[in-house]
């Protein structure tokens, strides 16, 4: 066996399941954020000592990505299914209702990571803090694409902005996650959605 497999299992428990724990840590960080998770927290949560937590994830920043790539993988089906609507309107409009019932599943922490973990923070977690960003910003630029397809099919306007267009849904989006964090119901988010649509530039 070589060092590196046999240190990887020092400690580890029988049956450790790295899939599960990796749910259990995204749950943690989703709930408490970044920074309000400790390393207690994560192996109390996992199961796990210490020495399994860095041999499966690494430190806690790693474990935190690996969290974060898992959240956003699930979410990408919402996006997809989302800009394969006819039109850039029913493509926001299945976005926007999509993300209400995204950030209030009964079972799963309320609101989204990538905004919970942008809201307090300090100056250790600015690693953190970036990725966070270039996570939010990653969205609105397959949101502000969308518009633009839009666009070109004749569906947007002509005299649009189109960033400005996905810059606003995706504030009312991130304003939802804050809602949904501290007790909004489904239908509150829903109506939001709904409502910020009057704002749809008409042809």
């Amino acid at each position: 066996m070589k060092p590196k497999t046999a240190a990887a299992q020092v400690g580890r428990p029988r049956g450790f399941d790295v899939d599960e724990a990796l749910d259990r840590a995204l749950r943690l960080f989703w709930r408490q954020g970044y920074e309000g998770t400790s390393l207690s927290d994560l192996t109390e949560q996992l199961g796990i000592n210490r020495p399994s937590l860095y041999a499966a994830f690494g430190n806690k920043e790693s474990l935190f990505r690996k969290a974060l790539d898992r959240y956003v993988e699930r979410h990408l089906v919402l996006y997809r299914d989302a800009f394969d609507r006819p039109t850039a309107r029913a493509a926001v409009e299945h976005l926007l209702l999509g993300l209400a019932d995204a950030q209030t599943l009964p079972r799963e922490p309320k609101g989204c990571i990538t905004v919970q973990g942008a809201l307090v923070s300090g100056a250790d977690a600015a690693p953190i803090q970036g990725e966070l960003a270039a996570r939010r910003a990653a969205g609105e630029q397959a949101l502000r694409e969308r518009i633009e397809q839009g666009q070109r099919e004749g569906d947007v306007p002509a005299h649009v902005d189109c960033a400005d267009l996905a810059r606003y849904f995706t504030t009312v989006s991130q304003g939802m996650a804050v809602q949904a964090a501290t007790g909004a119901s489904r239908e509150d988010l829903r109506r939001v959605a709904r409502t910020s649509l009057l704002a749809w530039p008409p042809a």
